[in-house]
């Protein structure tokens, strides 16, 4: 039964993934087809992250109140119909409405299931769940691709939401596998909400650091191919798109090796040594070397130590404060990650057309330096209580 549960907690972890990078994939063509600037593409998608952010504050008050497998099926039944909103928008702004439930969809659901396995799984199972996501941002992508090959951009939300749908009778289905490990209707009754959980010694270093881990990894997400667009002559168009997958791939190769070490290392040891790569990676990224390999080496080296950063913060976060005020860390966890990753990126946007791309390394510098510093901060406001 708990075997069949985790593979349940994998899928809904490929779901989550599934929405999250069809915006960027169909866009192009999607732009010419309502008529409007390609930068409003940033509307759209700063309206699901605002409605995401609103979805993961109210995450503890759920989590108080309902237990996991309810929040999962209500907000997978969201996403669905903020995809199927999608497939059939004619206007923008019908875009824009149908961000609602798609941004909805996902910050509960988010945080959610990260405390349900952080308070009942290993750290192993956390860094592989994150695996998992990357596998539905793969998957979108191709799904968009193809649509758009056989037939229009509105297939490819259609397409995913079948996806979804498939995947919300699974959860159905595995609802008596769910385990009500507290009393009824909710997983820990007791728990701190939001106020009072910001009193909490630590949790709002915690919550800077875990901002500064999401601008950095959202910003290589967004300007890695940029970069090297920049900085490196002669570069193909496709080989520019390609380099926008070293981090992704660098992420997953990260949290699978931290998968199989995690228990054996503990979570903040796996970090140090996460953001000690990360910090070999930037240096790489910076080096003036002629050619385009040991930037490209360096970023897949940059995601690699990013990997089980994000991973090992929300696991940690019960060890840390207590089961009372976990749901409510994570869930404020997920909301500074959102901040970060949806205006940092475009702060340095503005920053590079003033100073040039090739500061992209400092940049990720700093954040890398605030993240650590914040945690190792957390650490020590935590070790008359936690040690």
């Amino acid at each position: 039964m708990g075997s069949l549960l985790l593979a349940v907690i994998y899928l809904i972890f490929i779901s989550l993934g599934l929405p999250d990078s069809l915006l960027g994939s169909g866009w192009p063509k999607m732009q010419t087809v309502f008529g409007v600037p390609s930068s409003w593409a940033g509307y759209v998608s700063m309206a699901i992250c605002f409605m995401t952010i609103i979805s993961a504050l109210l995450s503890p008050r759920l989590i108080r109140k309902y237990h996991t497998k309810w929040i999962v099926i209500m907000s997978v039944l969201l996403t669905v119909v903020g995809l199927l909103g999608f497939s059939v928008s004619t206007r923008y702004w019908m875009l824009i409405l149908f961000a609602i439930p798609y941004g909805l969809g996902a910050g509960s659901i988010d945080a959610s299931v990260n405390h349900y396995v952080a308070n009942h799984y290993p750290s192993s199972v956390m860094n592989f769940l994150h695996c998992f996501y990357g596998v539905g941002a793969v998957i979108s992508p191709a799904i968009m691709a193809l649509a758009l090959k056989l037939a229009r951009w509105n297939e490819g939300y259609r397409w995913t939401a079948y996806i979804q749908i498939g995947i919300l009778l699974v959860c159905v289905l595995s609802l008596p596998l769910w385990k009500r490990s507290d009393a009824e209707g909710g997983e820990v009754p007791d728990s701190a909400g939001i106020p009072e959980t910001l009193k909490v010694p630590g949790v709002a270093l915690t919550l800077i650091g875990f901002f500064a881990y999401c601008s950095g990894e959202a910003t290589c997400f967004l300007w890695t191919p940029s970069y090297f667009a920049g900085t490196r002559a002669g570069l193909s168009d496709e080989t520019i798109a390609a380099f926008g997958s070293l981090i992704f791939g660098g992420l997953m190769l990260g949290r699978l090796i931290s998968g199989f070490v995690s228990n054996r290392l503990g979570d903040r040891l796996l970090i140090r040594i996460g953001i000690t790569v990360e910090l070999f990676g930037i240096l790489l990224v910076s080096l003036p070397i002629a050619g385009s390999l040991v930037a490209a080496v360096g970023f897949v080296i940059i995601g690699a130590g990013m990997g089980p950063i994000y991973p090992a913060i929300q696991h940690m976060a019960p060890a840390n404060f207590g089961r009372k005020y976990s749901a409510a860390v994570i869930g404020l966890q997920m909301a500074s990650a959102y901040i970060g990753s949806t205006f940092m990126p475009l702060i340095f946007g503005y920053l590079q057309q003033t100073v040039g791309i090739g500061i992209m390394p400092l940049f990720l510098l700093f954040f890398a330096l605030l993240n650590i510093g914040m945690l190792e901060l957390t650490y020590r406001r935590l070790r008359p209580v936690v040690e």
